[in-house]
């Protein structure tokens, strides 16, 4: 989802799409055209445009968003350590609050993000985090709220950090305390060392659950203007691809896998999809059903290891069409 890009709006599309959601995590299964977003990119991303603004809109984080709020009404903030599954909001929460804190004007100034997962070493900690750290900062807010004297430093998967960087960032906790503020991400606390997690306030983020997830995707489409429907993938266009395939001819199947990529369709969704269907087919013989269904296994690994959606919808359906002209 994180490439989802666009000019704010997925109705700046030409006509609307239709949003289907049946899982609400599969945002990637949305057909909205990938390819037209990813063209019409800002250096805004969809996902960024969705994001809280306020700690106020952070969903299902109650005990965590009350007691941040607390400590926006005296402009002051402790060390944080933020931990949880994936995908709980722990660095749309920081980034809300810095918003706040901040203002747009002084947030880039005042903020470091990094991901301690690509930058974990020592070095980073003695160089970027230091050198940012040891700043002090002064000014005052456009609108006239008070801004506090310190600044910010994000480590993202801080739970990535080799030893030696939590150790060193332990000290560099200590020196700068007056000018910096640290938050560390992880999804897992027992990897942070104890002298880090003893100088943190810890906020533990949990699951969202389907219903969340729904209320807030359905919030989503509403505000981009998009339609949702209760399908995933229809059924007609399930039973376009296997028409295109059963055709016999390249050319029409090529252009039908095209315009399922660029109609933002999940390779993934349609695999589960389409194995069902080959499974209840009566006039295919179990022989060409199994080869299918082995392909079918294979194109499904190769999604998983982050192969192109593309090229594997294609080598599918050349699988699919050879069992299916076969048999006519």
């Amino acid at each position: 989802m994180e490439d989802f890009g666009g000019e704010h709006s997925a109705a700046n599309m030409e006509g609307h799409r239709c949003m289907p959601y049946r899982d609400p995590v599969l945002l990637c299964a949305w057909p909205v055209s990938r390819h037209k977003l990813r063209t019409q990119a800002t250096n805004s991303s969809y996902i960024q445009d969705c994001r809280p603004k306020r700690v106020d809109e952070v969903a299902f984080q109650e005990e965590v968003v009350a007691v941040l709020k607390k400590s926006l009404e005296g402009a002051d903030l402790p060390n944080l350590l933020f931990y949880g599954p994936p995908g709980t909001g722990k660095t749309s929460t920081i980034l809300a609050l810095a918003r706040e804190l901040y203002g747009p004007e002084l947030f880039r100034q005042r903020v470091l993000e990094l991901n301690a997962s690509d930058e974990r070493g020592i070095q980073v900690i003695r160089e970027k985090v230091k050198i940012f750290a040891q700043l002090t900062v002064s000014g005052s807010r456009s609108d006239g709220k008070v801004c506090p004297p310190f600044k910010i430093v994000i480590l993202d998967e801080a739970d990535s950090m080799t030893s030696a960087a939590q150790a060193a960032l332990r000290r560099t906790m200590e020196k700068e305390s007056k000018t910096t503020r640290f938050c560390l991400i992880c999804n897992y606390i027992s990897r942070i060392i104890e002298p880090l997690t003893s100088r943190c306030s810890k906020f533990r983020f949990k699951p969202l659950t389907d219903k969340i997830q729904q209320q807030r995707l359905l919030a989503v489409s509403e505000k981009e203007n998009v339609k949702v429907s209760n399908e995933v993938v229809p059924k007609e266009t399930i039973d376009g691809l296997l028409s295109a395939c059963q055709s016999g001819s390249f050319e029409k199947l090529e252009t039908v896998a095209k315009n399922l990529i660029n109609e933002g369709y999940a390779v993934a969704q349609l695999i589960n999809q389409l194995h069902d269907d080959i499974v209840e087919r009566e006039d295919l013989p179990d022989k060409q059903k199994s080869i299918i269904a082995e392909k079918l296994a294979e194109v499904d690994k190769c999604l998983t290891d982050g192969a192109d959606e593309y090229l594997q919808l294609i080598s599918l359906c050349a699988v699919v069409m050879q069992q299916l002209t076969q048999n006519g």
